[in-house]
């Protein structure tokens, strides 16, 4: 089989010829970032770069989706071997590092991090260079997917970085699972194709699996809510 032709049976969902020209960078390679990261690679993304400074452990595998053998191991280094097997033609850039501002960043930015002050950094740092913003949160069974690509979406994104102080917490134990990990990726995923085929998006996403609810939230053109 050729590569092109595993792209048949979403070729009506997504622009191939947009997405192969566009540098994603996805920040955080844990419960989340992982998923977004192995998505990204079997949707088609050409040039994916990988940044975290973090190693595999034992329950990263129940979590996060890495595998045995991957103990020991940066996430990126795991990640983006798994990518390649996707996929060896993919351009897999891996930085074993936290996010720096001297780091050269893609268009498209997937943050997968873990704490409010991490987003907040970060968001400083690159909101006014990057084309495509996706901000994946999880609680227990609890997602948040914030999108940020203009103005007014910029704007409603900057209102829901609150002190870290402020964040709810959960216990030790109800804080993710490998499933909610793999629905906030794939809503991530839904908002960048949205994006590339000039579609509407859902700027501010919360779906609470336990109650079955999702809630969505629209600023308008005055970045309010």
């Amino acid at each position: 089989m050729n590569t092109a032709d595993r792209f048949s049976r979403q070729r009506g969902l997504v622009p191939l010829d947009k997405l192969k020209e566009l540098k994603v960078t996805v920040i955080g390679i844990g419960a989340i970032g992982r998923q977004v990261a192995i998505q990204l690679a079997s949707v088609g993304a050409r040039h994916i770069q990988l940044i975290d400074f973090d190693i595999v452990e034992p329950t990263n595998i129940t979590t996060q989706g890495y595998l045995q053998s991957d103990l020991g191991r940066s996430k990126v280094e795991a990640t983006a071997e798994h990518i390649q097997r996707i996929d060896p033609g993919i351009q897999v850039v891996t930085v074993l590092d936290r996010y720096r501002p001297q780091q050269e960043l893609g268009d498209v930015l997937f943050c997968c991090v873990d704490s409010i002050s991490s987003r907040s950094a970060i968001w400083k740092s690159v909101k006014d260079q990057t084309q495509f913003w996706c901000d994946g949160r999880m609680l227990g069974e609890v997602i948040r997917i914030l999108t940020a690509t203009d103005l007014p979406s910029q704007a409603h994104y900057t209102t829901t970085l609150f002190l870290q102080s402020q964040a709810q917490t959960g216990t030790c134990t109800t804080q993710s699972t490998i499933y909610t990990a793999n629905l906030a990726a794939g809503l991530m995923l839904h908002q960048f194709t949205r994006w590339l085929r000039d579609f509407p998006m859902e700027v501010d996403m919360t779906l609470n699996l336990l109650s079955s609810e999702m809630n969505v939230t629209y600023p308008d053109f005055a970045g309010r809510v």
